[in-house]
């Protein structure tokens, strides 16, 4: 398969996994409210791009998630990053967007070093779509304690959680919900993954980086 059709393909698995992105959040499929924060199934297109196409696509679709949920910030949707808006664009640019593109990114690496691992090409795909919402969760509460902590607004929140320190004010926080992340994310995306890698009739990315 010469370069030209490789690049076509790769082009239109990556516009189709962007289109799925946008497409779920519109119609509600992505994310479901929980107090200030989503209970967001938006990593699952995110996972199966960065596992069969590599971690750039992966970094890509990240970055779709992450427009989508800066925009959530600017109108209002979202009621936690809409306060960080008002309080830092910038910061609230970084914490939507390019902690977004980073797990993307990661996912991608990872899955890469699950690959070489797993000889029957079976469980590492389903530990890569883990992947997913576990590093969604910890890059962006991460960036929430490293910019926001100190805020009003996440010291009202501690103190109504009752809790002592940052890691018990995370934990608090995203509780059950990421824990409901992480399977969905891993069941939903692994099989995806694999079903998707036995239709191209490969187990690596699509286009080679």
């Amino acid at each position: 398969m010469n370069n030209k059709t490789t690049n076509v393909r790769y082009l239109a698995q990556l516009a189709l996994l962007a289109a799925i992105e946008v497409v779920m959040k519109l119609m509600g499929l992505g994310s479901v409210p929980v107090g200030p924060l989503y209970m967001s199934f938006l990593t699952v297109p995110i996972a199966v791009g960065a596992m069969n196409m590599g971690p750039t696509a992966g970094a890509i679709l990240g970055g779709v998630f992450g427009l989508v949920s800066m925009k959530d910030a600017i109108t209002g949707v979202s009621a936690m990053t809409s306060v960080f808006f008002q309080i830092s664009p910038i910061n609230t640019f970084v914490l939507c967007v390019v902690m977004r593109v980073l797990m993307g990114w990661c996912v991608g690496l990872l899955f890469r070093v699950l690959r070489r691992v797993d000889r029957k090409k079976s469980w590492s795909y389903f530990v890569g779509a883990m992947s997913a919402p576990l590093l969604n969760t910890i890059f962006f509460m991460g960036y929430i304690v490293l910019v926001f902590y100190k805020t009003d607004y996440i010291q009202e929140r501690v103190a109504s959680l009752g809790v002592a320190n940052p890691l018990s004010f995370v934990v608090a926080l995203v509780g059950v919900q990421g824990l409901i992340e992480i399977i969905v994310g891993c069941a939903v995306g692994g099989v995806l993954a694999r079903a998707v890698a036995s239709f191209l009739g490969h187990c690596a990315p699509a286009k080679a980086e």
